[in-house]
């Protein structure tokens, strides 16, 4: 990855965007796109879409915009914020974390409180209570003093680190689904570089987190005639993963390719011969029921839009501090440009009966 796309990923981690407040993560990736897309358009929630024209056929590269997160709840008397989810964060993982509060009059800094070891219970050790039962700190004395910095119904993420691990790997929240809009930002220009004859559009969606929402608003809209939905999937090749909940997904492994359920077999088939095409390795991941991404939404608009997800492997999603390999990311960028230079060789996007 070079310098410029490192900069890219590292402006859409950094900036903050729960589900229903994207605006500030959507411009980042707007500015970015309008450098070489034919045209950049959006929508009132916000969903936005950048096009190259090409020819009839029109192929849409995907991802979400949207991370999860909380939401100030309520203040109490003596100046605490209780909270909300936005979509599905994770209660164990939230107490004694720094957190920003996202007011109209910019950001508030603030903790969620954790009784400290020597004050607790142990008996109570294995009991993490639920979201709305915990509270974040903004060193506020009483409700008012609170009130004049921030309001109800203001976001609330995780203070941002991106950290580099070793082998070049990344460590930061909202890897969920960053890197899946970073994706298809790079498919289409990577596809515009490679002279794609067909007309690729490259989507970000709001609020996928909190039900498909945007992809649902899109996919009415556009109705392409295929869609590749990136998005991050469990690498279950870490110590802590429970065994019959593996998938074979490893970190560093590629992309993973998504079959069953919304998957459509021959835009499967289609990834499948471009990875053996242009040398990229790819993983294969069974999804029997759902893929629980935005592909889930678009391959039932408008009748059944053609759809498949194409997964970023991730440890520990919905964390603070999911990992990614950037080698993985690029790839996927590289598999979503190569099948849409040969996606005239597939059509029509159609089951053989």
């Amino acid at each position: 990855m070079d310098e410029d796309r490192r900069a890219f990923l590292e402006s859409l981690l950094s900036t903050p965007g729960p589900s229903g407040y994207e605006t500030d993560s959507q411009r980042v990736w707007i500015d970015y796109v309008s450098e070489f897309a034919d045209d950049v358009t959006v929508d009132d929630y916000g969903n936005a879409v950048a096009t190259v024209e090409g020819g009839e056929t029109t192929v849409a590269l995907t991802g979400h915009g949207d991370e999860i997160g909380f939401m100030v709840r309520d203040i109490t008397d003596d100046g605490f914020l209780r909270l909300s989810r936005i979509g599905g964060s994770d209660k164990t993982v939230s107490r004694g974390q720094h957190v920003t509060i996202h007011s109209a009059d910019g950001p508030v800094s603030g903790v969620v409180g954790q009784t400290a070891i020597h004050l607790r219970d142990r008996d109570d050790d294995e009991s993490v209570p639920e979201i709305a039962e915990q509270f974040v700190d903004v060193g506020a004395t009483d409700r008012e003093e609170a009130e004049a910095l921030l309001d109800r119904g203001d976001p609330v993420t995780f203070t941002q680190t991106i950290t580099e691990l070793e082998n070049g790997r990344l460590s930061a929240r909202a890897m969920d689904n960053r890197v899946g809009i970073w994706a298809a930002a790079e498919g289409l220009r990577r596809a515009a570089d490679r002279g794609a004859d067909v007309t690729v559009h490259a989507v970000s969606t709001v609020q996928e987190e909190v039900g498909l929402q945007g992809a649902k608003m899109v996919g009415f809209d556009l109705a392409p005639d295929a869609v590749l939905a990136a998005d991050v999937t469990h690498a279950t090749d870490s110590p802590d993963t429970p065994g019959e909940r593996s998938t074979g997904v490893e970190l560093g492994g590629g992309p993973a390719v998504a079959r069953g359920s919304a998957n459509h077999p021959v835009l499967v088939e289609a990834l499948r011969e471009t990875a053996e095409k242009d040398d990229i390795d790819v993983q294969l991941q069974a999804t029997g029921l759902r893929t629980g991404t935005d592909a889930d939404a678009f391959y039932t608009a408008r009748g059944g839009i053609p759809s498949v997800n194409v997964g970023i492997p991730n440890r520990y999603m919905h964390t603070p501090v999911e990992v990614i390999d950037p080698e993985d990311l690029d790839a996927v960028a590289d598999l979503m440009a190569g099948f849409a230079v040969r996606a005239t060789e597939h059509e029509p996007f159609s089951v053989d009966l």
